[in-house]
């Protein structure tokens, strides 16, 4: 998983298993689940069930993306954030 913390130009890679997670700048980013599929099936697809949650001071965790992000295809499915970007690698 890919990282950017657009105002500081921070980016940040990161390897998650399935129930883990990260926490990057004010976000904590937790892998639900990951598929690929079979080698011999084209397209191979690469994709994360991720959950991104904002967490800002004195207030509680809000939930800023819940949903599958795919490797080859990172357009299909964006987190829209103003100052993070978040995507999947592989």
């Amino acid at each position: 998983v890919g990282a950017l913390a657009k105002r500081t130009g921070e980016t940040r890679f990161f390897t998650l298993k399935p129930g883990q997670y990260v926490d990057f700048a004010a976000l904590r980013i937790t892998a639900r689940t990951c598929e690929t599929t079979p080698p011999w099936e084209r397209p191979a697809l690469s994709g994360a069930f991720l959950q991104v949650d904002e967490r800002r001071p004195g207030q509680p965790a809000a939930r800023v993306f819940s949903g599958w992000l795919y490797a080859q295809s990172p357009s299909l499915n964006v987190m829209e954030h103003p100052r993070y970007d978040v995507w999947l690698k592989n």
